[in-house]
């Protein structure tokens, strides 16, 4: 017997199957090899791009993300409830775990704050040279940092 979807469950994984089909989809999924040992997807990739626009941004995109239909309801509940329940598709447990979090935690520590802070740093140095190796090392440092937290941790 084939599986049928009623009502909210319908527009969630149209939705859903949208999202993931876009640009900002696509991107995600490209991105995503060089983010999984992090412990993200590309649903977290997104949120990480989208917020070097500014840091609160991750949060709403992130709620963007899972609040793929137009309001909570009795399945599927709230966005956290939805975050909650989310499962690694690679490991069969909990996506959102204590590692994954003091991962992201730390990564956001030690990268770059925002596109702001290069434009100052530009305008005060009058040149692109010290942006871009400010840029590439805290980076490397936040890539790093955020790796060594999720595999001590997981």
């Amino acid at each position: 017997e084939q599986p049928t979807l009623k009502g909210a469950e319908m527009e969630n994984a149209v939705a859903a199957y949208k999202l993931e089909h876009s640009y900002a989809g696509h991107f995600g999924k490209f991105i995503e090899p060089a983010i999984a040992p992090l412990g993200y997807d590309w649903k977290i990739g997104i949120a990480l791009l989208a917020s070097f626009a500014a840091r609160e941004v991750f949060v709403g995109t992130m709620s963007t993300i899972y609040s793929i239909g137009s309001e909570a309801d009795e399945d599927n509940g709230t966005i956290k409830a939805r975050m909650r329940a989310e499962i690694n598709p690679k490991t069969g447990e909990a996506m959102y775990t204590p590692a994954l979090a003091f991962s992201l935690l730390v990564f956001y520590v030690f990268a770059m704050m925002c596109m702001s802070t290069i434009a100052t740093v530009k305008r005060e140095t009058h040149g692109w040279k010290w942006p871009l190796i400010q840029l590439a090392y805290m980076t490397v440092l936040a890539y790093g940092l955020a790796f060594l937290t999720y595999q001590v941790l997981q």
